[in-house]
């Protein structure tokens, strides 16, 4: 930030057409933590992630546990509760919130097609079960409420002034605001400064003799009221040839930090002006990008006929030596008399109700100012003029709730108050707004929210399309495919043959038995590898096998992947443990090196630890290592690496009796479903779950470090019956780590 000016911010209302952006941030923001790390001798800050285990014991998440989660992964602990089943550590490096919904596929879909789903089953170490969707599944998660419609005045907004600061109605027509723009709300090419506006404050212009060797943009096309916006903050130092630049942050209208980089000066520096730009002689010394490579990158981000938005931008530009013909300059837009101009700290206080550039940091965070001169231009744009005016902004500079020193945010105490706060609010109260891409058929409730910029498409692939494009410029994105269910009947079918299949490869031959042999002996061996749900006595079996039928002919192939499972990567089952196995495991923690996490299961009507657990370690090594010793002559127990999850056992546990059959016997299908069951073989859900797996992988690969990444199936609901959904989730570097490992 410029000592003697300030800024002020715009959000955008709408998103309109955009080139590609770079979807990975600059590093000035690490690196200028780094730096004072280094000074302060502080070990370097952790990256977000998530635990290893969920706290719901039946592993089924709701919407609203769900809701929780995402609205802590925007706010922080600081406004919002942290969420009651599981453990987001390190919020505060979470760069992004990326949610992509497969309508009309369910838990059911996942592992009927668990090997088509290889990237998603690989990669996401975090999976859940979901409750059937209700009829507005999206509204559910992001806690949507009736009261939430378009135009409605935000909360966080509405009555953040004191009352008696207003102006009365007589006295608008002297405002300068009003004596300017007029009392109708204006639109974005009316708050673009004119050519002569720009000649009269400064701004760089071509063919003017100061101006020769600056750089001028690709903007070369006619602005609209639907031209995309970004906020733009620059940072400098004092040099033997005046100011240069040392820092740029570039915003995205949706909120999203598309450029943050830490830049070298060219001539000596004399002053590094700290207090203002927090930037000190080590956290320059390692950098080696200059003006001109950020020159050259802003040229490539910025289109055609995007516009400026920032507080004092005049300063920024000549900073950057560059030439851009559409600017909106916040310390102009918020006109106040006599030519003075209100600094940016104060518009946020006042306008929005939040508290910027506080004393308790060192120097200004440039991020976060050009995302305040967004959402001030933002403010501006939707509730025009006259509600400017009314504020009385002018007798409000004096105000001693404003000018007092260290108070709380308005917007974050309003956070807290409100239990019900939905995600959108959350965004608002940052600044940001939500992404939302669709098929135009399958929009629903949420495209018409307030701070939702939705993008309604013709197809899957052209959601696809826009999300590759769009997801960069925006901090939270929800990205819906929509696929057609099965029919009713042949749901109800596939619902009985997978939890047949799934049985099926629960169960064991073995032989051959004597006519006399113990039968309770026989039960006593079988149940140290575990529970035993039934046990038949057959005396022709001369092998040790699983039953083989049209249901289980790829069982070796699924067991095989079931093991490379991400969730179960790391993960050992161990039978035969004693009501205190935990006690003696953790008396001797130092054998087990890596263990994160102990799951000792109950049976569900007595309430007693079952005969058999699960340990999670950090890598598959320490859960090999620790296997070699549990299983060996001292601890004396069974166990294998974990075939199957937590949410899978859940989902069994519902197996219905009558759907039980002596092994072996082979499931005829009804002929009225004969054929959907040959098309399923040949074609369309099975080849679209490969597809469209692959598809996302792709996706997921172009986020950025740090984000929040979750795949939803919500599951299906009609008349006919219900199917329950299943969640997956990572943070990208956590779960890249976790992929690297499987290679290995």
């Amino acid at each position: 930030m410029e000592p003697e000016k300030e800024r002020t911010e715009r959000h955008p209302n709408k998103v309109r057409k955009r080139r590609r952006a770079p979807n990975r941030l600059g590093g000035a923001a690490e690196a200028m933590r780094a730096g004072r790390d280094l000074e302060e001798r502080q070990p370097e800050a952790k990256k977000a992630r998530l635990s290893t285990i969920l706290f719901a014991d039946n592993c089924e998440v709701t919407h609203g546990q769900l809701c929780e989660l995402l609205k802590y992964a925007v706010l922080g602990k600081s406004s919002i509760p942290k969420p009651s089943w599981c453990q987001l550590f390190h919020q505060n490096h979470v760069n992004n919130v990326v949610v992509f919904v497969l309508q009309g596929m369910s838990h059911l879909h996942f592992y009927r097609f668990y090997l088509e789903f290889g990237f998603l089953r690989k990669v996401f170490r975090h999976k859940f079960l979901l409750p059937p969707p209700s009829s507005n599944f999206l509204a559910d998660i992001i806690g949507l409420q009736k009261k939430q419609t378009t135009g409605d005045l935000p909360k966080m907004m509405e009555g953040s002034l004191p009352s008696a600061s207003s102006k009365a109605n007589s006295n608008l027509q002297n405002d300068p605001i009003i004596q300017k723009y007029g009392c109708k709300k204006v639109g974005l090419t009316r708050c673009i400064l004119t050519k002569e506006e720009m000649k009269t404050f400064h701004f760089p212009l071509q063919g003017f003799p100061d101006c020769e060797n600056f750089v001028p943009t690709k903007c070369s096309v006619s602005i609209t009221d639907d031209s995309p916006l970004f906020g733009l903050d620059c940072e400098m130092c004092l040099t033997s040839k005046g100011r240069e630049l040392t820092r740029i942050s570039l915003v995205a209208e949706g909120g999203c930090c598309v450029m943050d980089e830490l830049v070298k000066p060219d001539n000596k520096i004399l002053d590094y002006l700290t207090s203002f730009s927090g930037i000190t002689k080590k956290t320059l010394n390692p950098v080696t990008t200059k003006l001109k490579d950020v020159q050259k990158r802003l040229k490539a981000l910025l289109p055609p006929d995007a516009v400026l938005v920032g507080h004092s931008l005049d300063l920024y530009l000549r900073a950057l030596k560059m030439i851009h013909p559409y600017v909106i300059d916040t310390s102009l837009l918020y006109v106040r008399e006599q030519g003075r101009r209100f600094k940016l700290k104060f518009l946020a206080k006042a306008i929005l109700g939040k508290d910027i550039q506080c004393p308790d940091r060192v120097g200004h965070d440039a991020t976060e100012d050009a995302r305040t001169t967004l959402e001030l231009a933002r403010y501006f744009l939707k509730y025009g003029p006259k509600k400017i005016a009314e504020l009385n902004l002018e007798g409000l500079a004096s105000h001693p709730e404003v000018q007092a020193a260290g108070q709380e945010p308005r917007n974050a105490t309003e956070i807290v108050q409100y239990p019900n706060t939905s995600v959108l609010e959350c965004l608002d109260s940052m600044g940001q707004k939500l992404l939302f891409l669709a098929r135009e058929t399958d929009a629903g409730e949420l495209s018409s929210s307030r701070n939702c910029q939705t993008i309604k498409c013709l197809s899957n692939k052209e959601v696809l399309e826009h999300a590759r494009v769009e997801i960069p410029l925006f901090p939270f994105s929800i990205v819906q495919f929509s696929f057609e269910p099965f029919s009713p009947i042949f749901t109800e079918e596939m619902n009985k043959r997978m939890r047949m299949k799934w049985a099926e490869m629960s169960t064991v031959y073995a032989g051959p038995f004597s006519k006399n042999c113990n039968l309770r002996a026989l039960k006593r061996l079988f149940k140290s590898f575990g529970p035993i749900q039934s046990m038949s006595f057959v005396l022709e079996t001369h092998q040790v096998q699983r039953p083989v039928t049209e249901l289980t002919l790829d069982c070796d192939i699924l067991v095989n992947e079931l093991e490379r499972d991400s969730e179960n990567r790391g993960t050992i089952y161990l039978s035969g443990v004693s009501e205190t196995f935990k006690e003696h495991l953790l008396q001797q923690s130092n054998l087990f090196l890596g263990l994160e996490t102990v799951i000792l299961p109950k049976d569900l009507k007595s309430g007693k630890q079952k005969k058999y657990c699960f340990l999670k370690f950090k890598s598959f090594g320490s859960a090999q290592r620790a296997l070699n010793i549990l299983t060996g002559k001292d601890w004396k127990l069974k166990g294998r690496h974990a075939l199957t999850p937590r949410h899978l056992h859940a989902w069994l546990r519902g197996l219905p009796p009558e759907s039980k059959r002596p092994p072996g016997v082979r499931v005829i299908p009804p002929p009225s479903e004969q054929q959907d069951l040959q098309t399923l073989k040949a074609n369309h859900p099975k080849i679209a779950a490969w597809r469209w797996g692959r598809k996302i992988g792709k996706l997921y690969h172009s986020l950025c470090p740090g984000t929040l990444c979750l795949i939803l199936l919500p599951g299906t609901k009609s008349t006919h019956g219900s199917l329950s959904g299943l969640g997956l989730m990572g943070i990208k570097e956590e779960e890249e780590s976790t992929t690297r490992s499987l290679r290995s």
